[in-house]
């Protein structure tokens, strides 16, 4: 019975290690920049506002794979807002279009990870 019990606990703890693709180191980082220099976005005019929605798939997970994709995707330059649904598969961008083009959101959300384990379609 203890041998059992050992064998499913090494198996879960496994499992939580490789389960998400692991972002802590370069999410610690990304967040120590983030707090010691506070980021301020500058106001996007409203003609220059223009939304993308997409739809991203390979996320295997909302907390590693989502909420990394969004947190790229909110800390860019000229993005107003940004959210990633992991349940639907999709994203959607608030950007201002002299700054951004759908074109560079998706090389930003592919390049997310190693760079293969995300694609973009349907860019609307």
């Amino acid at each position: 019975m203890k041998f059992t019990t050992s064998i499913l606990t090494i198996l879960l703890t496994s499992i939580l290690f490789v389960g998400c693709k692991d972002k802590t180191a370069q999410t610690e980082s990304i967040s120590a920049t983030e707090n010691s220099v506070p980021k301020v976005k500058k106001e996007i005019a409203a003609t220059n506002l223009q939304t993308a929605n997409f739809t991203i798939k390979g996320m295997t997970c909302a907390i590693g794979c989502a909420k990394t994709i969004q947190e790229e995707l909110n800390g860019l330059e000229g993005v107003k807002t940004a959210a990633v649904n992991f349940e639907k598969q999709s994203a959607t961008v608030s950007f201002d279009k002299t700054i951004l083009s759908p074109a560079a959101l998706t090389k930003v959300v592919e390049a997310v990870a190693d760079g293969k384990t995300y694609t973009v379609s349907n860019m609307k």
